[in-house]
């Protein structure tokens, strides 16, 4: 991964044009080719990015200044003019692990895999983990009407993980043999922050009940 951290100016041209004027930013070259433009905010969310593959042609002078003109298989321009660079570093991470879930959300998942009609009626399962270019998503499925649907399972439901979603949803939604994908964000427990961010996103919320789902439930031992 390569870091620059610079004060520099940004202009898209591709199914829309931006213009990001002169400021300190951080660019991140990702090994994957990606090239990503940062400010000192909004958490994961770049101000603009190019997804890989894409080629990055640089018109640098030795002080790093210039520059950098990114473009991807469909034509699609990202120039980042550099004023003043103030940090460029490389840095090789190596094979990424993933995120390991806990037994219990691992659980969850294979169960409502094995289960995919409390998702609805008539929906049924295209794959477990299905891969995006920042992770897998949990489930992917098709609903009673064919439309693809990612599912993100938790143990507890919190906002980290409805913005985990928005951030695959968003990738997923630009292929356009999936697109129009919808979000459905499951876990035993759903904060009430999470459901009005998931709810504000379109993100549909189900709660599990693991004990059922698994068949630990005895209905018959049930007062109501």
């Amino acid at each position: 991964m390569r870091l620059v951290i610079a004060h520099c100016s940004v202009d898209y041209a591709g199914r829309l044009s931006a213009h990001l004027p002169l400021a300190p930013r951080l660019i991140l070259v990702k090994a994957d080719g990606s090239v990503s433009v940062h400010a000192d905010d909004r958490a994961y969310k770049p101000l603009n990015w190019m997804s890989p593959p894409c080629a990055v042609v640089e018109d640098v002078d030795d002080a790093g200044t210039g520059t950098w003109e990114v473009t991807n298989k469909a034509g699609e321009r990202l120039v980042i003019t550099f004023v003043e660079v103030f940090h460029d570093s490389s840095h090789e991470l190596g094979q990424d692990p993933g995120l390991i879930k806990d037994g219990v959300e691992a659980h969850l998942q294979e169960l409502l895999a094995e289960q995919v009609e409390l998702l609805g009626r008539g929906w049924r399962l295209v794959r477990r983990e299905y891969p995006t270019p920042i992770g897998p998503v949990d489930l992917m499925c098709r609903d009673a009407a064919g439309l693809a649907v990612a599912v993100e399972i938790k143990r507890r439901g919190d906002i980290d993980g409805v913005e985990q979603l928005t951030r695959y949803l968003e990738l997923l939604n630009r292929d356009e043999l999936l697109a129009p994908v919808a979000g459905v964000f499951a876990a035993q427990e759903i904060k009430p922050q999470a459901r009005a961010l998931a709810n504000d996103r379109g993100i549909r919320c189900l709660v599990l009940d693991y004990e059922t789902m698994r068949g630990m439930d005895d209905v018959s031992a049930r007062l109501f």
